[in-house]
C-alpha cells in the first residue's frame, strides 16, 4: 500500500468521510468504493473505520446541540443491535442479498418522494416499532459495508426535522455504530495495527473537509439539503442494488 496513486485516491476517500460527517451525505457512500480501487474492499473498510470514527467526533463537537433525543434513544440500541447480528452472522448471511432488499426499498422510498408522493403528508411521529426495523438494518448494513444511511434516511425523512437536527442525529448515531463496531471488526481481523499509520495521516484532510461539509449544511436551503438527502439516498440504494444483482 505504497505509492503516489494510493495516497491520492486514500486522501480523496478520506475527504469524503469527513464532508459525509459534516452532514453531506452524498459523499459518504463514495468512501469505500474509491479506496477499492487500490486494495481490497474489506482492508479498505477496515483502514477507514479509524478515520470515520475521529471524524465522527469533530461531526460530533458541531452538531452538539442539534439533534433529536427520541429518536437516537430509539435507533442507539437497535442499531447497536444491527451490528451484533451483522458479526453473528458474517459467514452466513449474504452482504448482497441484504444489500439488494434495503437498496430496492431505499430506492422505491427515494422515488417516491422525488416524485412529489407524500411530500405534503404531515410529519410522522418517532415510532418505535419502525425504529427497531430500520435501526437494525442500519446497523447491520453499516457493518457490512459502511452503507447504513439509507435505513435511516427511510425512517428519518418522514419525520421532517430540521436540516441541522437532521445531520446532527445522523451524526451522534453513527459516531455511536462505529464505536461499536469497532471491536467487533477487530474480533475479525479486518482493523489492525498494520494500517493505523495510515489511517493517523488521513485524519487531518478528513478533519479539514468535516468542517466543509458543516458549513455547507448550514448555507443549503432546506428544501435543496433534503433534496441533495433524496437524490443520494436514491443513487446509493441503486448502487446496492446493482451490487446485489450482478455481484
Amino acid at each position: 500500500m505504497e505509492g503516489t496513486v494510493f495516497w491520492v485516491v486514500a486522501v480523496i476517500a478520506s475527504i469524503a468521510v469527513g464532508l459525509s460527517k459534516g452532514g453531506l451525505p452524498v459523499v459518504a457512500m463514495m468512501s469505500v468504493p474509491i479506496l477499492s480501487l487500490v486494495m481490497p474492499p474489506l482492508q479498505a473498510a477496515g483502514l477507514l473505520l479509524p478515520i470515520y470514527i475521529v471524524s465522527d467526533w469533530f461531526g460530533l463537537w458541531a452538531y452538539r446541540r442539534e439533534f433529536d433525543r427520541r429518536v437516537l434513544k430509539i435507533l442507539l440500541p437497535t442499531t447497536a443491535l444491527g451490528v451484533v447480528l451483522g458479526w453473528a452472522t458474517a459467514s452466513l448471511v449474504s452482504e448482497h442479498f441484504v444489500g439488494g432488499v434495503i437498496g430496492a426499498l431505499g430506492s422505491s422510498f427515494a422515488i417516491s418522494r422525488l416524485l412529489g408522493w407524500g411530500a405534503l403528508a404531515e410529519a410522522r411521529p418517532a415510532r418505535v416499532f419502525s425504529g427497531l426495523v430500520w435501526g437494525t438494518a442500519a446497523g447491520f448494513t453499516s457493518f457490512v459495508s459502511h452503507a447504513g444511511g439509507p435505513p435511516y434516511q427511510i425512517y428519518a425523512l418522514p419525520l421532517r426535522m430540521p436540516k441541522a437536527v437532521f445531520a446532527g442525529t445522523s451524526t451522534i448515531l453513527f459516531t455511536w455504530v462505529n464505536s461499536v463496531k469497532l471491536p467487533a471488526y477487530w474480533s475479525m481481523g479486518i482493523v489492525s495495527f498494520d494500517s493505523l499509520p495510515i489511517a493517523v495521516w488521513l485524519f487531518l484532510p478528513a478533519t479539514l473537509a468535516v468542517f466543509v461539509g458543516v458549513r455547507l449544511v448550514r448555507i443549503l436551503p432546506e428544501k435543496q439539503f433534503y433534496s441533495l438527502v433524496l437524490w443520494a439516498l436514491l443513487i446509493l440504494s441503486l448502487r446496492m442494488l446493482w451490487s446485489a444483482v450482478f455481484a
